[in-house]
């Protein structure tokens, strides 16, 4: 049975317990900052489902979806469970209350049962993705050619942009509150971006981009070198595909270890209409 969850207080032990266990544990739960954001404000917050789901008065799940219905959009910011049932259960509710909907899923790589299911439902996968976070901030910075995002620029920001994300160009864009956007500018041409938060205690790199044939010659350094100074006296944290070995040089040159239990993979699932 499911139930729509009002506080989450009852429900602390579950909680805990769940997210220490390195198969079920969520990727959205690591820090304090995360938890508070994403779990303990979750039912005070307009677009969030809080669920919870029940076997008899026992819980077996507990899910977080932030729902946008003008954008027929909806991600799982928390589910922790360890019962295949209540994950089915959740996923069958999805389809009844959602039909057409693109549902993203961020999870625990080691967590075979929602895996399996949304596998079932022939749901894509990206790769299994590694965090890590900035540890040791580093002086060295060369920022010429890079200047922040512009209307003057915004047309080749756009135009290079990763398309395959939820935060297009157009969203970062109108999301000042929210985002900083780098360019690198060469030859009065933009050649590549980072798009990295600005409002948390620990700001995210959620897309690093140097066009293919500008590659090879620093941009991603002089971008990522730029962000971190903006960035401070805040932490930084980014996830990064776990065999791009080059990128993973980077960021570890800058400053950056990997975090443990902090891998994700994220399953895309058009629901049915």
């Amino acid at each position: 049975m499911i139930r729509i969850l009002r506080e989450l207080d009852s429900f602390t032990s579950f909680l805990t317990d769940l997210n220490h266990d390195p198969d079920y544990s969520d990727p959205h739960l690591l820090t304090e900052e995360q938890l508070q954001c994403n779990l303990r404000n979750a039912v005070e917050k307009q677009n969030n489902l809080v669920l919870g789901v029940f076997d008899g008065n026992r819980i077996t799940g507990l899910f977080v979806f932030l729902v946008l219905p003008q954008e027929r959009y909806l991600e799982m910011i928390v589910g922790l469970s360890r019962s295949s049932a209540a994950y089915r259960e959740i996923l069958d509710f999805l389809r009844v209350c959602y039909p057409g909907f693109q549902a993203d899923f961020v999870f625990n790589p080691h967590n075979e049962l929602l895996k399996r299911l949304l596998a079932e439902r022939n749901a894509a996968f990206d790769p299994v993705q590694r965090r890590m976070t900035l540890t040791d901030y580093r002086q060295e910075q060369d920022s010429e050619g890079i200047v922040p995002l512009s209307e003057q620029y915004f047309t080749e920001y756009s135009d290079i942009h990763n398309k395959d994300v939820y935060w297009t160009a157009e969203k970062v864009f109108q999301a000042p509150d929210r985002f900083r956007a780098f360019l690198a500018v060469e030859d009065g041409q933009v050649v590549g971006y980072v798009d990295v938060t600005h409002k948390f205690e620990e700001n995210e790199v959620y897309d690093l981009l140097v066009r293919e044939a500008s590659r090879w010659r620093g941009w991603g350094r002089k971008l990522m070198e730029k962000a971190l100074a903006e960035n401070r006296p805040h932490g930084m944290l980014l996830f990064v595909d776990a065999d791009n070995d080059p990128a993973i040089r980077l960021y570890q040159s800058l400053g950056f270890a990997f975090v443990p239990r902090g891998d994700n993979q994220t399953a895309f699932w058009q629901i049915p209409s």
